[in-house]
């Protein structure tokens, strides 16, 4: 029998860059459902995070309340996915899809047994504008996949994505078949919250040596030897 796996990716820093674009959709919403003007909104440290947590460290920044944040965060994350959208051209010419990724994905794509989702920090829409954009939607079971508007905490969307997994296709995985693809230690800590495996690679902002001593199952450089991530993540 073919080997079972569920292969759970990380967006930002893992599969791409979106150069200053996804950055600054976030602050945009978060301006503009404060009010507050573009030039005083701080900058927050965003790998790994979701965005309703990157939002919400924005407002608190700014000096809002705890309650003023809880109640301005919906409008600031329906303004960051139009803000995005609008930025897509510009996503497109300065982001990059990183090293050996669609390579990997397509391998995996005709791997039997192999089923590609998302866990990510993005809202769900932004997460498939993303990779719409960067000509890699078709990779993935969207419906499935667990995203910072599921929950703001990143180590609740394990759960999340086994649970969908099994309510709309009829899989249940074993933990020791389910990999959490990521470039951050939030990944690390998300992968061992769900109780699964991790692969982590140092293609995200921090860079490799932020990386190199983490205590994942695997950690890559890059994806750019495709041989080598398929055997770690399938076996074969």
């Amino acid at each position: 029998m073919s080997p079972r796996r569920l292969v759970l990716w990380d967006i930002d820093g893992t599969l791409l860059s979106t150069g200053p674009t996804g950055r600054l959709a976030l602050e945009r919403g978060a301006s503009h459902a404060s009010g507050l003007d573009m030039s005083t909104i701080p900058e927050v440290a965003m790998g790994g995070k979701t965005d309703p947590q990157i939002v919400a460290e924005i407002l608190t920044a700014c000096g809002l309340a705890q309650d003023a944040v809880e109640r301005l965060l919906p409008a600031a994350l329906r303004e960051a996915e139009r803000a995005l959208a609008d930025d897509a051209g510009t996503m497109a010419s300065e982001g990059s899809v990183h090293p050996g990724v669609v390579a990997l994905l397509d391998r995996l794509a005709t791997t039997d047994g192999v089923r590609q989702t998302l866990l990510t920090g993005n809202i769900a829409p932004n997460a498939r504008l993303k990779l719409r954009t960067f000509g890699m939607e078709r990779y993935f079971d969207f419906d499935i996949g667990a995203y910072g508007d599921d929950h703001p905490n990143r180590d609740c969307l394990v759960p999340i994505a086994l649970e969908r997994a099994q309510r709309l296709r009829g899989a249940r995985y074993a933990p020791e078949e389910v990999w959490v693809i990521g470039d951050t230690v939030h990944d690390l800590r998300c992968a061992n919250a769900g109780g699964v495996r991790c692969l982590i690679v140092g293609t995200g902002q921090a860079g490799t040596d932020a990386v190199r001593t983490l205590d994942a199952d695997a950690v890559f450089d890059d994806l750019s030897d495709t041989d080598l991530v398929v055997k770690m993540l399938v076996g074969r």
